[in-house]
């Protein structure tokens, strides 16, 4: 640290599995900050990569994405399901095995310190094993940094794509609650603002959180940082006082976006 304070972090989410670029993340920084979404199940993007297409080939992989980009759910549940019949092994250990390879190998590649929250596909349970001591993980969390309060919200809110960290929007803005008057924001998923969550190429609207919106609008926090939406209409926007940024696709641009006081 330089002059024994904090000046600049580092900010990443939406990891998926790109441990190459996250052991330099935090290159020029003093600390690294992780909104989630470590793990990799599908790549939008390369067909090839992922749990999903270890197991059930590229092609498999290509299907379940069309179907789910035209917003069949249901028929990609279906097709999804006729796969895993296939599979002898139990469908749960299966994936926490998948998972918890490339947890080893990321949470290997955190810098220390860095301070972490969990993505909509990460499974929070798992963490304690993997997070050594340079690692803070907050939920529901605040944390000092360089005379900066941050504040940490994880997860994201039931859609119908069921992905295993999704949570109420009570029990969501429960959390946001906890947090209380941040300097910071931090959250995998955005406030629910159209332009913030509109994904221009998957053509849908993610999920975003009212509770943010409003605590953006009733505790003016300078920051509001949080990924989720890998190509947004819009990265960057203030609400008030509050400068939002969507802190980027990390697996697809391996670049942290860096904040300095």
């Amino acid at each position: 640290m330089r002059g024994g304070r904090v000046r600049r972090v580092n900010v990443v989410s939406d990891v998926h599995g790109n441990s190459r670029d996250l052991a330099t993340a935090a290159d020029g920084a003093d600390a690294l900050i992780c909104l989630g979404d470590l793990v990799l199940f599908l790549d939008y993007a390369d067909y090839s990569r992922g749990i999903f297409p270890e197991l059930f080939g590229a092609e498999n992989a290509r299907r379940l994405v069309e179907l789910r980009t035209a917003r069949r759910f249901d028929e990609a549940r279906a097709f999804g399901a006729g796969l895993w019949a296939g599979i002898e092994e139990d469908r749960g250990a299966v994936v926490e095995k998948a998972v918890r390879k490339q947890y080893a190998e990321l949470f290997a590649a955190f810098p220390t310190p860095t301070y972490a929250t969990y993505g909509n596909v990460d499974i929070p349970r798992l963490w304690p094993e993997y997070a050594g001591e340079g690692t803070t993980v907050l939920d529901g969390e605040r944390v000092e940094i360089g005379g900066l309060v941050f504040g940490f919200v994880g997860g994201g809110l039931r859609t119908p794509m069921h992905t295993p960290y999704e949570i109420s929007d009570e029990e969501y803005a429960a959390k946001v609650e906890a947090v209380g008057e941040v300097d910071v924001l931090c959250s995998h998923i955005p406030p629910e603002v159209p332009e913030l969550v509109y994904d221009t190429v998957a053509r849908r609207f993610e999920r975003g959180s009212r509770a943010l919106l409003d605590a953006i609008r009733r505790t003016r926090p300078r920051y509001a940082l949080f990924g989720h939406v890998h190509q947004p209409l819009v990265r960057r926007m203030r609400i008030g006082a509050t400068e939002c940024v969507n802190v980027g696709h990390f697996a697809s641009s391996g670049r942290p976006w860096s904040l300095e006081w």
